[in-house]
């Protein structure tokens, strides 16, 4: 059974190229059909192209927001999804990793999948957790002062604040149970 997540709202924070298309388009079509209100920030208001495997071209996202534009403070969890493009790009974008230090700050849970982890290294944000991710950002996690496990879902309330982290879109199903009941929970 679906958890009912009306009244619950979700940033997702984007680059406009490179994310991977299922874990941004599978995370938002699963919230908003369990009734939450999502909203895609990203760099511009350009379209947002996804890629499949990172090479492939996906589904076209329309962002809501931009990153300069959105108000954190609104939302219950961040969404940070992957693709190593997307990712790279992300961490650079000064508005992001404000974005998630928002968040953090304020004890609201953060969901990064895949690749989406390099934004909160960037954000200063992992020391004291215990995190999953793509394999190859295992030793950027750890250099940044989190604990690594290779495993679908990692839930972390630690620091006093929830991270939520998988491996790839092969954890999507684990990952958006977690994020449902991190969700439930507020």
């Amino acid at each position: 059974m679906a958890t009912d997540l009306t009244d619950r709202t979700v940033l997702a924070v984007v680059s406009n190229y490179g994310v991977e298309q299922d874990e941004l388009v599978v995370p938002l079509e699963h919230l908003r059909d369990s009734g939450a209100v999502v909203t895609v920030a990203a760099a511009t208001s350009d379209d947002v192209a996804t890629l499949v495997g990172d090479k492939d071209p996906g589904r076209t996202v329309t962002p809501d927001v931009t990153l300069d534009d959105v108000d954190p403070a609104g939302f219950d969890l961040l969404l940070v999804p992957g693709g190593t493009l997307n990712a790279d790009t992300l961490r650079r974008q000064p508005a992001a990793t404000e974005i998630v230090r928002s968040f953090t700050r304020s004890g609201r849970p953060v969901a990064a999948i895949c690749h989406g982890p390099w934004l909160l290294v960037e954000a200063g944000v992992v020391p004291g957790k215990t995190a999953t991710s793509y394999p190859s950002l295992e030793t950027d996690l750890r250099n940044a002062g989190a604990s690594w496990k290779d495993a679908p879902v990692i839930v972390d309330p630690a620091e006093g604040w929830t991270l939520i982290t998988s491996r790839t879109p092969d954890d999507l199903d684990d990952f958006l149970d977690a994020v449902d009941a991190a969700l439930a929970e507020r």
